[in-house]
């Protein structure tokens, strides 16, 4: 199975979360990462007093776990339309950066390790929840 993190799970894994780091290291060289939950990461960094230290600390685990990127294009642009349809048709409505994130699990087939419950709403992926 392949695995995408979303930034709640990415930031236990930062903080040495045994439970993350456990499942995360199963899983080792099946992992993605969506650019969308990088720019929420960047956007924490920005807001706090440690943007060097954790920009780095960032790139570092990427290298190291050899993460893949998944990058927003045309395709995931076509999934989001397709996962925000069935959210509003359904009345479940998630934040859209939680959509684009699923867009991009979509495209390329993956779980998405989460603490975020809504995400059990996005029919067209299979989530995985984390306490």
């Amino acid at each position: 199975m392949k695995l995408a993190l979303d930034t709640n799970i990415y930031c236990d894994y930062a903080e040495g979360i045994s439970e993350t780091v456990d499942i995360i290291a199963k899983y080792n060289r099946s992992i993605y990462i969506p650019s969308i939950v990088i720019g929420e990461l960047q956007y924490g960094f920005i807001k706090g007093s440690k943007w060097d230290f954790n920009n780095k600390k960032l790139n570092q685990i990427i290298r190291r776990l050899d993460i893949g990127i998944i990058n927003v294009n045309q395709d995931v642009a076509k999934k989001y339309a397709v996962i925000y349809k069935s959210l509003v048709k359904k009345g479940k409505k998630i934040p859209i950066n939680d959509v684009w994130i699923a867009a991009c699990c979509m495209e390329i087939g993956v779980a998405l390790l989460t603490r975020d419950k809504h995400f059990k709403n996005v029919e067209q992926i299979e989530s995985i929840l984390m306490p």
